[in-house]
């Protein structure tokens, strides 16, 4: 059967559609070039923010329409977050639905495609189970192709219940996997060509997996033990959590080579007193204290990180530290938005909402910020020199793509490099969100 699998959201949806893919394949499913071309269609989604969700909704729709003029028959499935959320409300906004997975339970989809397929006319079929355990013992098939920049989810789950996130409700509560099932996976992904792999997870910092010796490992051993795999050239991690930053991982940006000296940070508010109303169980200056211990040992270290404007009962003067806190820090880059009650939260029920219009209008000035930090983080590096890992073609003749080692995305046009090569670039002049130069010998 043609499939196609469309992902919303977090890079641990891309790794859950790619172990799908993997999956379909091996039952012996081959992939659609297109929606129109597919007869099984896949939406992985996310919940985090109320967008994400009604973007869902949109394309089902649109999925509707085309089922309508073909004589094709079709399974339409939907996984992930919102599956898992909102598995009542998918089958009753949209009945034409076929299967509903939440997105520990993934691992399921070729036999739910194949028992859909014998059972066409009995109903729907969902599974929206929390075994974070489960879904990776039966992940561990064939691989196909991969590109030279890869993920691994080590990490799953949530135990902090920040009042505005469906984290915990919608991938349970944190789970490890074990070390040598990681190193496992990264040693086929290395076969297949992979050169940087990211390790993901939802708090990927406050990992603790057992390791071959029956100890629990920290990110930083596990960190450590992946850079020995030859033939990976970087490493990153994504998303830390503040709490979770110690010297260990200080210290692993400082020794390990290979790993990336960029960090995904998030803050969310530079408010003491918004923060604890979010329960996001750190201070401005703790925040901080992880700033200055990883830049201790790693001077160069680039910071992104999240911000959400208009949380219920954000004052001016709150939002004002939160632009304070932007000035002190100097991100790299960052991901900014209004707030968005997520039904089930603490913070949907809050009284003290935020009016739209000024949240509107305080994310156009934080961002105004941001892209200027951006920008002149950036302007920095013009005459100097990055190491970039080569991962896709441009739109033009013997232009090529990569990221540096502090995650900016680089074009060159070079007709001796090829997808998979590390180069060292000197950078000539940025474009708005990026960096062009030349390549070095």
């Amino acid at each position: 059967m043609r499939f196609i699998i469309k992902s919303y959201g977090c890079q641990m949806n891309s790794y859950d559609s790619q172990r799908m893919e993997d999956i379909l394949l091996e039952a012996g499913h081959r992939r659609a070039n297109s929606v129109e071309n597919a007869r099984l269609i896949i939406f992985n989604t996310c919940c985090i923010r109320e967008k994400a969700s009604e973007k869902l909704f949109s394309d089902l729709g649109r999925v509707r329409v085309l089922m309508n003029r073909s004589s094709e028959k079709f399974l339409i499935a939907v996984t992930g977050c919102v599956a898992q959320f909102q598995a009542k409300d998918v089958l009753r906004r949209a009945p034409w639905v076929n299967i509903v997975l939440g997105p520990q339970d993934i691992q399921q989809i070729a036999a739910k495609v194949a028992e859909s397929l014998e059972k066409r006319a009995s109903g729907k079929l969902s599974s929206t189970t929390l075994n974070a355990k489960d879904k990776f013992k039966h992940l561990s098939g064939q691989f196909f192709h991969r590109n030279i920049a890869e993920f691994i989810t080590i990490q799953e789950g949530c135990n902090n219940f920040c009042t505005y996130c469906v984290v915990p409700y919608a991938r349970g509560r944190e789970f490890s996997r074990s070390a040598a099932e990681i190193i496992q996976e990264a040693e086929r992904l290395m076969l297949l060509g992979v050169k940087e792999i990211t390790l993901l997870g939802q708090n990927v910092n406050a990992y603790a997996g057992e390791g071959p010796d029956g100890e629990r490992w920290s990110l930083a051993r596990l960190l450590a033990e992946l850079a020995q795999l030859k033939g990976l050239e970087r490493l990153r991690y994504v998303t830390s959590h503040p709490r979770y930053v110690d010297e260990g991982i200080a210290e692993a940006h400082e020794k390990i080579g290979v790993l990336a000296p960029s960090l995904h940070l998030p803050i969310q508010s530079g408010s003491n007193r918004v923060l604890e109303r979010m329960n996001r169980k750190y201070t401005v200056e703790e925040y901080l204290k992880c700033v200055q211990t990883l830049r201790k040992h790693r001077p160069d270290m680039a910071f992104s990180s999240d911000f959400i404007v208009g949380f219920p009962g954000e004052t001016e003067e709150d939002f004002q530290q939160t632009i304070e806190l932007i000035e002190k820090v100097m991100f790299s880059q960052a991901y900014s938005f209004r707030y968005s009650p997520r039904p089930g939260t603490a913070a949907a029920t809050m009284k003290d909402q935020v009016p739209e219009a000024l949240k509107a209008k305080r994310l156009r000035i934080l961002q105004d910020l941001l892209n200027e930090q951006q920008n002149a983080f950036n302007r920095g590096f013009v005459g100097k020199q990055v190491k970039v890992l080569f991962t896709k073609k441009g739109r033009h003749k013997n232009q090529i793509t990569g990221r540096s080692e502090y995650a900016q995305a680089v074009t060159v046009c070079d007709s001796g490099i090829s997808i998979g090569d590390m180069a060292r670039v000197e950078v000539t002049g940025i474009l708005s969100h990026s960096l062009i130069g030349k390549v070095v010998r």
